[in-house]
């Protein structure tokens, strides 16, 4: 970093390895859709030799975006990896998607990495979503440097980006975020703008002309220093503030010239603890040219200022709920790895990529699997519930676009694609098999937009339980529910990007059709006065008949009541032992609901009178009686539609609290209490039906412009409008 002159590239066609973790580099790419990681990593892998043209491998296909969905919609959706070598180290390159549908991807990143570089696209400038992912960043002492692309655009302007990016990424030291070189631009073209053509140091005040398709180094002519003079003062003073040498700002404000040596060497430091975050610029290669702009220097800050992942705290380990000590980075240490992305090959089936954060993982050992079934795992009398199983690693593989090229070993620190783990899922600790360990999961959005699905046919039908299954193994960002109320299968997602790609990877990876259906939320039914009821289950054509009367009270109560039965016969109208008879036909009858099919609840029956005979009175004929009873009652009294209503909270930029105040309130939502929280934010409280959320999540994301987050919980079932219940009984019965 700092202007290097060291350009030797790693040869094309031969796998990225690494034996030990200081030679690694594990490297996320971050940014909103369309800003260019993908075409930045696929520059970078030209330049570092990786590829003999442009983002081709031997074989013509590409390093990334080479799924079939991401071919088809022209946009990433999936984590990928990208290694490359350059300057003695292996680089692994996490391509993350930048639409936020696929959040989960990016995290999975974030996970597997120790250093991520943020791409900002000078036509576009920092959109709301890439603000956030960068505070989760600094929560976490991530280092990161910043990437100008698209600086080609017309509209393009490198300074004006550049304090854009302080102001959004600076926080309260915008002196934290600094190029540490400025464009070159060659002679304007018919449309008066300038292309930017190379770069000069402003540390070392060297030129490099990338003009030629090769980086070219001289010295700067006598009129542009001036020009540079300004930003090399700043960034030296930036630098300097940094600095773990006290004396070296008294020295470099005494007037002493700092040599650039010290300044680097200052510079990588404050890179590599998360303290600088370095500003650089960087566009593909053009056509027969061997790197792109930017693309050397990118390299060089990645190999010299990134940290290792000997210098990353591992993350937390636990036996059983009980924590263990911080494991450290060594391939000669106890095996601790974990699964951050699980996918299907159709030709060597699941393969899952995986970090090693301690040990070195070899083809045909067998490991222990374990992760938790229910998110976070929380210490309790019998231990956190997981699945668990021994498994036999398969063949490791280092993947470079579609081709998997085998390896070795994974050392500590490196990643690997894993063949034939098929019980572990994503988010899995992989452990020695006679020491098993967990590793504390990373956080995970809550999927918040249901999508309901039926099979297409009756083949179909057979294989959509496995495909979920698989499909939800996959992307733990991904929810599948049996709604026994509804009797739906809904698939929860983060959003209908999100939706679209299951959909699609069902129908072409799995070989299953799916109807997408309007999804149900699970309606009640209550009495709204109290009636009553005689059911009369009467048959005696000769033989053993049936013989059962009862009657009831029926009266409503609180919501959350559920349903309460009380006998108050007198005399043995109804024999003891068909008591419980009557009471499980009510409750059976409740259950199934009554016109629209909705469950009765929050109701007290009350047994009165019946009648019985001494031979064919049954359990069968009061349970019949009893539901009869019930239908009786309904039928005379008015009965309210009940729907579940749900407690939001939403957390929203304080510029946007009015419109989804008002937007909630358009959703016939109770606005509870809001509070003011760190960063410019509001937290919204409110009680909202459950049947006008159903799209929040998408939504919301339009209201806020991707910043808004939302989290909501059932709270209770409580009376729809009158003129609304009206209209759902209808469609009901339209459907019936």
């Amino acid at each position: 970093m700092g202007d290097k002159a060291s350009t030797q590239p790693g040869a094309a066609g031969r796998a990225a390895t690494a034996d030990h973790p200081a030679s690694l580099r594990n490297v996320v790419l971050v940014g909103h859709s369309g800003s260019g990681k993908t075409t930045l990593v696929e520059a970078l892998a030209l330049t570092a030799g990786a590829v003999n043209r442009a983002g081709r491998v031997e074989d013509g296909t590409a390093i990334s975006d080479y799924d079939e969905i991401e071919h088809r919609q022209q946009r990433s959706v999936q984590l990928s990896l990208v290694p490359v070598t350059w300057g003695g180290c292996k680089i692994n390159l996490l391509d993350t998607p930048g639409y936020a549908d696929f959040v989960g991807e990016l995290r999975a990143g974030l996970r597997a990495a120790d250093a991520a570089l943020f791409v900002v696209s000078a036509a576009d400038g920092v959109d709301g979503a890439t603000r956030l992912v960068w505070d989760e960043c600094a929560a976490v002492g991530m280092p990161r440097a910043i990437v100008i692309t698209h600086n080609e655009a017309s509209r393009a302007d490198f300074e004006e980006m550049t304090r854009n990016c302080a102001e959004a990424f600076g926080g309260d030291d915008p002196d934290a975020v600094l190029p540490l070189y400025l464009p070159l631009r060659g002679q304007p073209g018919a449309d008066g703008h300038a292309p930017v053509t190379g770069l000069i140091g402003l540390l070392s005040q060297q030129v490099f002309d990338y003009s030629s398709g090769v980086r070219q180094a001289s010295d700067p002519s006598e009129d542009q220093l001036p020009l540079i003079a300004e930003a090399r003062n700043r960034l030296i003073e930036g630098i300097i503030s940094e600095s773990e040498d006290e004396s070296l700002m008294d020295r470099y404000l005494g007037g002493e010239e700092i040599d650039v040596k010290t300044l680097v060497d200052d510079l990588e430091r404050a890179v590599a603890r998360g303290a600088f975050h370095p500003v650089l610029a960087a566009a593909p290669a053009a056509e027969g040219a061997r790197q792109g702009l930017g693309t050397v220097e990118l390299l060089e800050l990645i190999t010299g200022g990134f940290p290792t992942p000997l210098e990353r705290t591992a993350p937390v380990t636990t036996v059983r709920g009980e924590p263990r000590p911080a494991l450290g980075c060594d391939p000669k240490g106890p095996l601790v790895a974990e699964v951050v992305k699980t996918s299907s090959d159709p030709y060597v089936g699941r393969v899952s990529l995986v970090r090693v954060f301690s040990g070195t993982l070899r083809p045909d050992a067998t490991v222990h699997v374990c992760g938790s079934d229910h998110g976070p795992v929380e210490p309790t009398a019998d231990g956190p519930d997981l699945h668990e199983a021994d498994e036999r690693i398969g063949a490791l593989s280092s993947p470079f676009g579609k081709q998997q090229r085998s390896v070795t070993a994974c050392v500590a620190g490196d990643l690997a694609w894993v063949a034939k783990l098929s019980r572990a899922e994503t988010g899995d600790t992989l452990s020695a098999k006679d020491a098993p360990l967990l590793m504390e999961p990373w956080t995970m959005p809550d999927p918040l937009l249901p999508l309901a699905i039926e099979a297409h046919s009756k083949p179909d039908e057979d294989k959509l339980s496995q495909g979920l299954s698989r499909l939800v193994a996959e992307d733990p960002t991904m929810r599948l529910e049996q709604n026994q109320d509804t009797h739906q299968v809904v698939l929860w997602c983060l959003g209908e990007a999100h939706a679209d790609v299951a959909l699609e990877r069902l129908r072409n990876r799995y070989g299953v059709q799916v109807d997408v259906v309007p999804h149900k939320v699970s309606l009640r039914e209550t009495f709204g006065e109290t009636a009553a009821g005689r059911g009369r289950h009467v048959k005696q054509s000769g033989g053993h008949g049936q013989y059962a009367i009862c009657e009831i009270e029926v009266e409503p109560l609180p919501g959350g009541s559920g349903i309460e039965f009380v006998d108050k016969v007198v005399g043995g109208a109804v024999p003891r032992q068909f008591i419980p008879s009557v009471e499980k036909g009510v409750r059976a009858q409740a259950a199934r609901g009554l016109a629209a099919g909705h469950p009765i609840v929050d109701i007290r029956v009350t047994l009165l009178d019946g009648k019985a005979h001494s031979v064919d009175s049954s359990d069968a004929a009061f349970q019949t009686a009893g539901a009869l009873a019930l239908r009786e009652a309904a039928a005379d009294a008015t009965i309210h539609l009940l729907e579940p209503v749900a407690e939001l909270r939403v957390l929203i930029g304080d510029a946007y609290v009015g419109a989804v105040m008002s937007d909630l309130s358009g959703r016939r939502g109770r606005v509870v209490g809001t509070e003011q929280t760190s960063g410019g934010h509001t937290l919204v409280r409110a009680e909202v039906p459950e049947i006008e959320i159903g799209r929040y999540a998408v939504d919301l994301r339009s209201l806020s412009h991707g910043t808004g987050r939302f989290s909501r919980s059932y709270l209770r079932h409580e009376p729809m409008p009158a003129q609304l219940a009206a209209k759902y009984r209808e469609e009901a019965h339209k459907g019936s």
